[in-house]
Parts: structure tokens; sequence; C-alpha cells
């Protein structure tokens, strides 16, 4: 174990805990992928990242604002089909992504850069991050809620070493919702209200979940009318998590109540708060979840992959519970909890009731198949 010396106090020890924060999160990733050479985080200025962060994301949001201000006055609505009518882009996620790329290059020019717009128009869909320090933009995350003037997007921005999100701002205008993470620092609503929103204490999971727990989860862009596609297995496992108890053959998890809010980052932001406790998804990018992913891991949350392993346990009671690939496309998210007691002290601790949650949820829905290269 590593301990700072004595005479430290203050900004030491706060640096010392990031480091070593940060130190454990590259451990974790070396385990899943010897490959991975570790970038000392003691050559990066955090505190100048994080504030340029910090100031990137206020910037981006307001352009989201004043874009979507120009659309109340009867502004442009143009956008342009990628791979299917729910899969657009406008003209505000370039300008955005532009923008922020640009900022990005001139303050760090070391630095690599993944955007969603800029990697879309490539033909490969290779997983790109690296051990290097990475910028992972969406400019406009929820382009189709923005196209409808739905509240729900936003601008996401993550900052990676080591290949694990350190840094993560999500600014959602409309919304005056301004998230901020940043490892060992916790996570933030509009910078003055730590998160999950309930902290004293923060509630456990319930005993019956899925039951009592608002479930999160997205259609996506998968759209195709295949018999067992990715579209109705989705369907299936939506109506087992919203189906009475012991319906449909015992997997009916009659959660309080079923949310879409097409934006991956907001769904993730949602978690970190506690109003989510399970979010469910697959066919997302590393851009729609990088700063989410971040901020629910700050505030004390769980990240793990949306697919049932392969076990003969009915109940997985025997499958240790991985972390996600950021760019692994499945994603089970829970909220963070606390402990819960019965009386003679504590029964069940936030990860243990976290853990518990995921075996439940993976009970009651059906593998997707997202797949890329280089993962």
């Amino acid at each position: 174990m590593m301990y700072p010396p004595r005479s430290w106090s203050g900004r030491s020890l706060i640096r010392f805990n990031e480091i070593l924060l940060i130190s454990l999160q590259v451990l974790r990733t070396r385990e899943c992928n010897p490959r991975t050479t570790n970038m000392d985080a003691t050559d990066l200025d955090l505190d100048d990242i994080h504030a340029f962060a910090i100031q990137l994301g206020k910037d981006a949001g307001s352009m989201l604002q004043r874009a979507a201000e120009a659309r109340f006055a009867g502004g442009p609505n143009a956008s342009i089909e990628k791979d299917s009518a729910v899969d657009i882009v406008t003209q505000t996620d370039e300008d955005v992504e532009a923008f922020i790329k640009q900022e990005i290059f001139t303050r760090y020019p070391s630095h690599k850069f993944v955007g969603e717009e800029s990697y879309s128009k490539g033909s490969s869909k290779e997983y790109l991050i690296t051990d290097e320090p990475t910028w992972c933009i969406d400019p406009l995350d929820g382009t189709v809620n923005f196209t409808h003037l739905f509240p729900m997007f936003c601008v996401s921005i993550a900052f990676l070493l080591n290949g694990q999100p350190i840094i993560g701002i999500i600014s959602a205008p409309l919304l005056h919702q301004f998230f901020s993470a940043r490892a060992g620092h916790g996570a933030w609503l509009n910078q003055t209200q730590r998160l999950p929103l309930v902290r004293d204490p923060v509630p456990p999971m319930p005993k019956e979940a899925p039951n009592r727990c608002i479930f999160s989860c997205e259609w996506g862009k998968d759209r195709r009318d295949v018999q067992d596609g990715n579209l109705q297995r989705k369907v299936e496992s939506f109506v087992n998590m919203a189906t009475e108890l012991g319906g449909r053959d015992g997997k009916g998890g009659m959660v309080h109540g079923v949310r879409s809010l097409g934006s991956a980052t907001l769904d993730l932001a949602y978690c970190a708060m506690g109003a989510f406790d399970i979010w469910w998804e697959a066919g997302c990018w590393e851009w729609d979840v990088a700063a989410g992913i971040c901020l629910l891991n700050e505030a004390g949350g769980l990240v793990t992959t949306a697919n049932p392993p392969p076990t003969s346990s009915s109940t997985y009671a025997d499958v240790a519970i991985p972390e996600a690939h950021l760019g692994g496309r499945l994603y089970l998210a829970i909220r963070p909890a606390g402990p819960s007691t019965d009386g003679e002290g504590e029964r069940e601790s936030g990860r243990q009731g976290q853990e518990r949650v995921v075996r439940e949820v993976w009970r009651r829905v059906r593998g997707l198949e997202y797949s890329r290269p280089g993962v």
C-alpha cells in the first residue's frame, strides 16, 4: 500500500490521492488488456485540463443553446441521414465538433481526438482509443431530440488517460443542467450539488429489484425487422422488465417505470444523480458514454456489460461482474447505492446490492449482437 509522507497536507494530499486512483484504474485496465502501457499522470497538469474542459463544455453548451433558440425563431431544421432515418447529423453537430476540436488542438496540440462526426466520415469502425491522452467527444448527443426541440440533448466531453475516462463534462443547455466529474474529485451537478442527489444516506438498492426501480433503455438505431434480431430482443427485454412479478415464466420485473430519453449520455447522468436505478443499452459508441461513465463512476455507480454472460447458472451467482469495455457497445449501469441493514447491522454493502441487481437484470434480458473490429 502506498502512503504519502506525513508532512504532506492540503493540495499535496489531494494530488496524491488523485494519482493513486488513476493508477488503480490503469491496473484494472491492464488486467483486461496486458498490452496496455502506462502513461504517467504526473506528467499532465490535470488541474489545467479539468478547468479547460469545464469552460469548453460551457462554451459548447452555449452553442447548442443558441442553435436551439434560432429554431424557436423559425430557423432551418435540416438534417442528413447517415445509416438510417433515425441516425442523422445536423449542421449544429458539425459546427460544435469543429469548435471543440479547434479549441483542444490549440491548447493541447499533442493530444488525440476522437469525435462522433469526424469518426463517422471514415469507413472503419475500429476502436481508436489508446493509452495516449485523448479527448472523446459527442458534440450533440440526442440529435433527433434536438431536431424536434425535445430538450433531452447535450454535449459530451471526456478526457481519457490510459484508455480510461478521468474527466467528464456534460452540458444540457435547455435543461439548465451541467454535469462534471474528475477522477478522485467526485461528480457534480451545476458545480455545486454533489452526486448522487440523495446522499445522507445514499439509498440502498431495493431488495425486490428490479421491482421498485426506474428502468431506462433506448430503442436504438437498429430498427431492422429481422426475426430474433436486436430490435425484437430489445422489445422482449423491455416487456420482461415491465411485466408483473411472476409473469412471463418468472421473468417479470414489475419495474416502477420504463424511461427512454433518446440520449445515452443523459441516461448515464441520470443514473449518477440516482434518478434512474438501471440503464440497459447496446449499440452506443464510446463518445456516447465516456463522459457519462466517468460521472457515474465518480458518483459511486457501476457499469458492466449489457449481455448476460454464458453460464450454467440461471441466477448468474457464479459469474464475476466485469467492467464494461468503453468501446464494447454493450452497457448496463446501476445507480450509486448505499448499504442496507436488517436491524442487526449491515446486511448488504452498496456494491453487493448493485451486483445483485445486475444479475436480476441479466435474468430478464436477451443478449444483443453488436460487434466491431479492435474490441
